[in-house]
């Protein structure tokens, strides 16, 4: 589902230049609730009433071991698509119950062949060229596609509708930096993605969901849980960015569970991923984190952008950029999709299910210690920049 980059830790982050920093970062992003429309009244689904057999291609890593989880306690059945290559780290147990295909989207789909699904998901579509070539494998032989797409197609994040209805970035502008093709080329694999499986499958037929960051157990970046592991630590922590800012998130599961439930309803369209159900300040977000924890903290707001781009901390936060082609980041209008049926879990639920799987055996002790002692670790730098903060202001 996600470009590759995405899935390194903090600490590899850090080595990186600004272009392949700020793609990590923006790889999802999304905005706050606005009025909420009308849009189609859900069916509850009995267990044991109409079971959908489900196909996903991807499945066994961030995203998908929720979805199968959640489709398989409601009674569905379950094939994934993959190269047999990734083993799972979350609802292990599971995949017992799920029938395994292997094959590679680059050059292999003939598991696929000659089968029949109700619906397909695609949470691994990171080419074009593969959304379209599986969209129109299947398209005699599934009958809805979902599509996991991003807030990225609405890059750059300028002006004030983060609606559905604002226009997909479809080409790279010429005359664009290095740091800015980067981050287009990955919105434009995401939109014309879309348009791939659409073409295929024709809008009465598909479903496209674009989300915001996600976070929660199972997290391959390690931007979100720093942040818990941060805050747990306690002790002087910058908050990066002005109070006012807001910040997008979807936990994983709540994700997940709308996006099976869109399927059993055939709720087609294109939907918005984004949460929480209200504007949430960063602030009220490093806050609620901390709620869950006894920790002595001292925060120190940094919000000088210049201060903020020497010391590279332009990005380590999980909220908005702070950048002007990026101010919108957080501001996608899930209006649309809160009407379709997306519900949020607490913030506070989001933190404790993402410590509790940070310290289990899921997570190795090296990626632990490496988040917060690694040789770049934010954590590491913090004292310095403070010091830094703290002289230059006097």
């Amino acid at each position: 589902m996600n470009p590759i980059v995405i899935y390194l830790p903090i600490a590899t982050i850090m080595k990186k230049n600004r272009r392949e920093f700020l793609g990590m970062s923006l790889a999802l992003g999304a905005t706050p609730l606005l009025s909420a429309k009308p849009f189609r009244k859900l069916v509850n689904l009995d267990n044991t009433e109409s079971p959908l057999n489900i196909l996903i291609l991807g499945g066994t890593s961030f995203l998908g071991p929720h979805q199968i989880a959640y489709a398989l306690e409601r009674g569905h059945k379950v094939s994934i698509f993959t190269r047999g290559k990734t083993v799972p780290k979350i609802h292990q147990e599971l995949f017992s119950k799920v029938e395994k295909l292997v094959g590679d989207r680059e050059d292999n789909l003939e598991a696929l062949k000659g089968r029949e699904w109700d619906v397909v998901i695609d949470n691994s579509g990171s080419k074009t060229k593969w959304t379209e070539a599986t969209a129109q494998l299947l398209k005699d032989k599934v009958g809805y596609y979902m599509y996991t797409s991003s807030i990225s197609v609405y890059y750059p994040y300028v002006g004030e509708d983060f609606s559905e209805d604002r226009s997909v970035v479809t080409t790279i502008p010429e005359n664009t930096t290095e740091d800015e093709r980067f981050t287009y080329e990955y919105g434009v694999m995401k939109a014309t993605s879309e348009l791939a499986a659409i073409e295929a499958f024709g809008k009465e037929r598909s479903i496209i969901v674009r989300p915001t960051l996600i976070v929660g157990p199972g997290d391959r970046t390690d931007r979100f849980p720093y942040w818990v592991a941060r805050v747990k630590q306690g002790g002087d922590i910058i908050i990066p960015g002005s109070a006012e800012e807001v910040v997008q998130y979807i936990d994983v599961r709540d994700l997940a569970e709308w996006m099976i439930r869109l399927a059993e309803n055939k709720a087609v369209g294109t939907y918005n991923g984004s949460g929480p159900g209200f504007d949430m300040t960063t602030n009220a977000f490093v806050h609620g984190i901390h709620a869950n924890f006894t920790s002595p903290v001292n925060y120190i707001q940094i919000d000088d952008l210049d201060f903020l781009t020497e010391n590279s901390m332009i990005g380590i936060q999980p909220w908005v950029i702070q950048l002007p082609e990026y101010a919108g980041m957080s501001r996608s209008d899930n209006s649309k999709a809160i009407a379709a049926g997306l519900q949020f879990r607490s913030l506070s639920d989001t933190v404790q299910a993402t410590d509790a799987w940070w310290m289990s055996d899921a997570v190795t002790e090296e990626r632990r210690k490496n988040i917060l002692t690694g040789e770049r670790s934010m954590m590491i730098r913090e004292k310095e920049i403070l010091e830094k903060w703290h002289s230059r202001v006097k």
